[in-house]
């Protein structure tokens, strides 16, 4: 066994699910394939240092250099569930730090960047200690999906399926893997999120989950996530992007379709939602680019296009788009790697 005492440290970034998860069931199987590309620019550094403890596992948690206990009650859960996969914490105390390159509240899921990049560090420790000889990036994704579901997709990048499908040999519930055939289209492929409302959402995406077990489109739902990974892996491989286009929007409005059809019924969109989609769908009438909208789970917009349509896209951005963000306020990303070990 080794020594019991040191630090590891990666960046992790976040990711934008294409077809998405939304509904689980316990300890955070889906009911649903999704799939998603990994962004490069937004993401999380953790650091977690650890040394040898006489009273069992304890952590103190630090959020950009200041104590969150607020997050504490996530994290707790987390640890929970991840202990019978990392033994070592039994014996250990943690010092974790983490800091977003992103604003809180800003339309990218902090929670995947997060417990990706936090769950990198705890699987590095386990590995260290135990001298653990699993996979560790397929280990990574099992417990970061203990953490958040679609951080168990942030462990790969440039694109990530999470979730049991035909469609996608060694897929499975309990971890996310790369997708490495596409078309070269999508690579560099860009990712502009307009930031309409950075307020708290009305209700939480634990909720939004839970309200689709008693959903009454819920088999429908199912049916269709699977149907639109096949589909959607067809368009990676080829390069249609018209088809792509269709397959990612109808997604976007079907999550939101599904949240308003609820048994208690709540929209999380704005009216400036509703602008932009509308602007995005005259624009791409009006020049044949290919720029296409996605929606996570609230009110900003994810635009995504090729690159080589940036300068046009990210012109009309700034002088048709920006006035509908809050302040005028978006954020420049594009499809990356995956996470990297940061060394300090």
């Amino acid at each position: 066994m080794n020594n019991k005492s040191g630090f590891t440290s990666w960046i992790s970034p976040s990711n934008i699910a294409l077809v998405k998860y939304w509904g689980k069931k316990e300890n955070q199987i889906p009911i649903n394939p999704s799939i998603s590309f990994t962004l490069k620019n937004c993401n999380s550094k953790t650091k977690v240092s650890y040394s040898q403890s006489n009273k069992g596992f304890n952590y103190e948690f630090f959020f950009h250099g200041k104590k969150k206990k607020s997050f504490n009650k996530k994290i707790d859960t987390f640890f929970k569930r991840i202990i019978q996969y990392c033994p070592s914490l039994n014996h250990l105390s943690l010092k974790i730090e983490s800091e977003n390159t992103f604003p809180h509240s800003s339309g990218i899921a902090s929670s995947a960047s997060a417990f990706s990049s936090l769950s990198l560090c705890i699987y590095e420790i386990e590995k260290i200690i135990n001298e653990n000889e699993k996979d560790f990036f397929n280990q990574s994704s099992i417990i970061s999906r203990l953490g958040s579901g679609s951080a168990s997709r942030s462990i790969y990048g440039p694109v990530a399926v999470w979730g049991k499908t035909k469609h996608f040999e060694n897929s499975s519930d309990d971890y996310a893997i790369p997708v490495n055939n596409y078309h070269k289209i999508f690579n560099n492929y860009m990712d502009t999120i307009l930031i309409v409302d950075h307020e708290k959402k009305d209700v939480s995406s634990s909720h939004g989950h839970e309200l689709m077990n008693t959903h009454i489109f819920k088999v429908d739902r199912v049916n269709k996530a699977h149907e639109n990974i096949g589909d959607l892996k067809k368009s990676l491989i080829s390069g249609d992007l018209e088809s792509f286009i269709h397959i990612v929007e109808q997604e976007a409005l079907m999550l939101h379709a599904l949240m308003m059809t609820s048994k208690t019924p709540y929209i999380l969109f704005k009216p400036n939602t509703i602008q932009i989609v509308n602007e995005v769908w005259s624009f791409r009438k009006e020049t044949n680019l290919n720029l296409c909208f996605t929606l996570d789970a609230g009110a900003n917009v994810h635009l995504l296009y090729p690159k080589n349509e940036e300068i046009e896209i990210k012109t009309f951005i700034e002088q048709n788009l920006s006035k509908f963000c809050n302040n005028k306020k978006y954020i420049h990303d594009l499809i990356g790697d995956g996470p990297k070990p940061r060394n300090e």
